[in-house]
């Protein structure tokens, strides 16, 4: 688990619960498939979902740090984040995950494959076990669909020179944003908070998720090793992210641009160096921030919706801090 939580008390002492309960449910009698699992659990994940569910649950009911079935609810959101990107990795054949070897690299895919799938009955036997008879057991469900949707929709517009904003957007907030949304969800309905405030709690998972993504996808362009990702990983395989689809929409950029990405797969290093300098010679990237800005403001009006705690402040530093984030 990502040790920078520690330092704040107010969460630190639920993650490690989250970490162990994670920790207990991998385990498994075939030997590799358990040290895969170990490997994904244990190779620096940030926790940002289960502590977003945790901070909005205490928002509402500052108690809460004590209930076992919240621990279960945010462990679930951190499984179902591994198999995803479990998953992910197999489908672009990635290399590397959160600077170390991906699962798939290391184990290969059929063990990959299995890893993802036992993950998968994992969230759902935690599901189960938290909110038995919950409608939010079909909360999660449709959570699922929007996240295969996401994927699904991203698949669709692979090398697609004619995709748009708008169809960017449509991805995001399945792939990435639904998740987020999730956990902000979850955590203000099981904390007793009211209609209106699971709805505003919802959005603000939503807009963190899409500004996050787009933080992601800049700095794929920007951040360089501190990714701990191959660059522009996501270009090479056809996933126009949005630093490219804004510098499309600039005639000067376009023009330099479309005919390199008109190689699709035989897009070479140094087609992929020059694209790159293009978005950024552009200024499609700044662009990008922009918008990545109005997002994270969106997320910040829905959060001031809620009661003012000790939670809600914190919950707004990180949302600013993940604006400014490098990696």
């Amino acid at each position: 688990m990502n040790n920078n939580w520690q330092t704040y008390p107010l969460i630190s002492t639920q993650l490690k619960a989250v970490n162990q309960c994670i920790q207990e449910r991998i385990d498994c009698q075939n030997a590799e498939l358990h040290t895969a699992l170990l490997t994904m659990a244990n190779n620096g994940g940030k926790y940002l979902r289960p502590a977003l569910l945790l901070l909005t649950s205490q928002i509402f009911t500052p108690s809460s740090r004590n209930d076992e079935r919240l621990i279960k609810l945010a462990a679930s959101i951190e499984v179902l984040h591994m198999a995803t990107l479990i998953h992910d990795d197999i489908i672009d054949d990635s290399p590397e995950r959160r600077g170390a070897v991906s699962i798939q690299a290391r184990f290969g895919k059929d063990t990959a494959v299995y890893a993802g799938d036992l993950l998968f009955t994992v969230f759902f036997d935690l599901l189960l076990e938290a909110i038995p008879a919950s409608p939010y057991l079909q909360v999660n469900a449709r959570a699922m669909r929007q996240i295969l949707d996401g994927e699904l929709g991203q698949m669709d517009q692979r090398f697609n020179l004619q995709q748009t904003l708008d169809d960017y957007l449509a991805n995001v907030r399945g792939k990435t944003a639904a998740l987020f949304k999730l956990a902000a969800q979850e955590g203000a309905y099981f904390a007793a908070a009211t209609t209106e405030q699971v709805a505003s709690a919802a959005a603000f998972g939503q807009q963190l998720g899409i500004a996050f993504q787009m933080l992601d996808d800049i700095l794929d362009y920007t951040g360089g090793k501190k990714l701990n990702k191959p660059v522009l990983e996501d270009l090479a395989t056809g996933v126009y992210s949005l630093p490219l689809l804004m510098a499309l929409e600039t005639p000067a950029a376009a023009e330099q641009i479309k005919p390199l990405l008109a190689k699709e797969r035989q897009l070479t290093a140094p087609d992929i160096q020059r694209v790159q300098q293009d978005v950024i010679a552009g200024g499609a990237v700044e662009k990008s921030r922009q918008l990545a800005t109005q997002f994270t403001q969106g997320a910040l009006t829905e959060l001031t919706k809620l009661p003012a705690t000790k939670a809600r402040l914190f919950l707004q530093q990180m949302t600013n801090r993940l604006l400014k984030r490098s990696n």
